[in-house]
């Protein structure tokens, strides 16, 4: 495990893995950076202070979302959920946000609205909406419609395939990157002063 993190930070701080294997075996025995950087240069190649503190705290940071790849893996796998490219994409990332993003559709949770219309049968109805748009909302719900499933009319259809699609999209990684991405690219942040606090707030 500690190769594989040595690789990983070392092509992040632009050093060479064996440096940063030989710092992450010093910090593991218990030495500080400051002592390492001071009196153990000739081992780590020569890594300064600040490479040393980057290292440590990307270390730690790599070692939780290894724990927690674990973690969700195994929860994945007990649903028998699991496939191939689900787990090499949660094997591969580096990202816990990223990680979290990509478990949030098996994540356990209380019964949905959208589970609840998918158990009444209207996912086909909102996988039509979704594929083909130009079609009558209303003509493809009343095909849907059963009381004893809790779909009482055309409405109740439509709310039902529309919480639906409300919940893959939110439990949807890559679109959940998209909107991120372009949020911190994109999005404005505005201060106002609260009603009644206008002289605090000229003051400050």
């Amino acid at each position: 495990m500690n190769e594989t993190l040595s690789q990983i930070i070392a092509a992040e701080l632009q050093a060479q893995p064996k440096q940063v294997f030989s710092a992450i075996t010093l910090l593991d025995e218990g030495n500080t950076v400051p002592f390492i950087a001071r009196y153990r240069k000739e081992v780590t190649g020569g890594l300064d202070d600040t490479q040393l503190r980057q290292l440590e705290s990307r270390l730690g940071y790599l070692r939780e979302l290894n724990d927690r790849k674990q973690t969700i893996l195994k929860s994945i796998e007990e649903q028998g959920k699991l496939t191939p490219e689900l787990a090499s994409a949660i094997d591969t990332t580096l990202n816990k946000t990223e990680l979290e993003d990509l478990y949030l559709p098996y994540k356990p949770k209380r019964r949905t609205r959208g589970q609840i219309a998918i158990e009444a049968g209207l996912e086909p109805l909102a996988d039509t909406l979704w594929n083909d748009p130009n079609q009558s909302p209303d003509e493809l719900a009343k095909t849907y419609i059963d009381a004893d499933k809790g779909v009482a009319d055309v409405k109740a259809a439509l709310d039902g395939a529309r919480y639906i699609l409300m919940e893959r999209f939110a439990e949807d990684a890559a679109l959940l990157a998209k909107v991120r991405d372009y949020i911190w690219k994109n999005a404005h942040l505005v201060s106002v002063v609260a009603e009644g606090k206008q002289e605090e707030g000229g003051e400050i």
